[in-house]
């Protein structure tokens, strides 16, 4: 199915990756669980670290962009999180 020709390219993420920062994080942990069974071939193993660090890299774009989201709303200053209040 061709994509819109006004769609902007972030809009959904490319096939090989998660469609969200917490189907990333999720698979990520699950790929973690699975490298340090040790059980793994070496083809596997290496497989495993590159999908790994492709979701690594995924998951900190997704956080460097919210933090420029609330840099913006904050002005420019970004606030120390106080979850107690």
């Amino acid at each position: 199915m061709p994509k819109a020709p006004n769609a902007p390219e972030s809009a959904t993420p490319p096939a090989d990756l998660p469609a969200s920062y917490e189907a990333a994080l999720a698979e990520l942990e699950q790929l973690v669980a699975r490298l340090d069974a040790g059980q793994l071939p070496l083809d596997q193993l290496l497989a495993g670290y590159r999908r790994g660090a492709a979701l690594l890299a995924f998951c900190r774009e997704r956080l460097q962009a919210v933090e420029q989201q609330v840099q913006l709303l904050d002005g420019d200053t970004l606030k120390p999180w106080n979850p107690a209040g």
